[in-house]
């Protein structure tokens, strides 16, 4: 059997599950699905290896072309659920993509209400989506899919704060949903979480180091890092993370090379990758850290084309 341990290329792995010598764990894969030019959405997927630096590589199409969706992702698969497509309003299809085969998206169920601006994490087995608008109104209501499945998403509980334009990350364990803009306008500096395996209520960890929505989430089994989004009316740079297992307040971990908002962020165990955010204009960089040492970002690369508030997933994120 041939060795694709290491670093992967796409072509190795599709050649691994062509000749049947799939070995765990596969490649990690980025995926940057949709979002806003400027101009409109897109139906765009990228990917990129996350052991990696480099420009993304075209991977397929959503189904629709939206904005201000969410994500998560298997081992397997990645997911796509609600989001706006800025013709007919709010969508509340979920689709998926077989992260090891590029490709167009298979449709793989609905949420219970047309439903934007909401955030997703996962395990490996379960998917949640959580907060938005749902049918024009703020929600602080928790949907799931089992992701291995096709179907209609279930209820799983509520928020601790209705809001939209939140992110969320995972650990094996706990679901975390962070930040967000809340009643009235209200910007949100909560964090606060779930065990992925149950149903019910979220529970507060703890606060932001500073309030801010249109931020970006990802990471690994241990960490949460937080990036980006609005703080004040004006779009942030800053970088914070929690210790996934505790509760307690976020900590300052460092600071975007650009400041931006709509971003969307995936990671490996090691590291963190963060993309598609605006400030003046939407920009089509991807920057990078490593999730266990705290610092600034670096420059990872380039997505296909420009643009924020678009959903990323990977299939080596720490909720795997």
């Amino acid at each position: 059997m041939p060795n694709y341990s290491g670093v992967w290329t796409l072509t190795q792995q599709l050649q691994a599950v062509a000749a049947g010598n799939w070995q765990s764990p596969p490649i990690p894969t980025g995926l940057f699905a949709g979002g806003n030019t400027g101009a409109g959405v897109t139906n765009i997927i990228d990917y990129v290896v996350i052991s990696t630096t480099g420009n993304a590589t075209d991977f397929g199409d959503l189904a629709k072309a939206c904005s201000a969706f969410a994500s998560c992702a298997s081992l397997v698969r990645g997911v796509f659920a609600g989001g706006n497509d800025n013709t007919t309003g709010d969508l509340n299809s979920i689709s998926y993509v077989t992260i090891a085969t590029t490709g167009n998206t298979t449709t793989f169920g609905s949420l219970p209400t047309i439903q934007s601006r909401l955030a997703g994490c996962s395990s490996s087995t379960r998917g949640l989506f959580g907060g938005g608008l749902s049918t024009g109104s703020l929600t602080n209501a928790i949907n799931y899919i089992t992701i291995a499945t096709t179907g209609n998403s279930q209820t799983f509980g509520q928020l601790t704060v209705v809001r939209s334009y939140l992110t969320a990350c995972a650990s094996q364990v706990r679901g975390v949903f962070a930040g967000g803009e809340g009643a009235s306008a209200v910007v949100q500096n909560v964090v606060d979480y779930v065990t992925i395996s149950t149903t019910g209520g979220a529970l507060d960890f703890g606060d932001l180091t500073v309030a801010r929505y249109a931020l970006g989430g990802c990471s690994n089994n241990t960490t949460g890092v937080f990036a980006g989004g609005v703080a004040s009316g004006v779009a942030s740079n800053v970088i914070d993370y929690i210790t996934i297992a505790t509760t307690g307040n976020a900590l300052d971990f460092g600071d975007l090379i650009s400041a931006g908002y709509g971003v969307g962020g995936c990671s490996s165990s090691s590291r963190g990758l963060f993309a598609g955010l605006r400030n003046a204009s939407q920009v089509n960089t991807i920057e990078y850290i490593t999730i266990s040492s705290t610092g600034n970002s670096s420059d990872f690369g380039d997505m296909t084309i420009a643009r924020n508030n678009l959903a990323a997933c990977s299939n080596a994120h720490g909720g795997l």
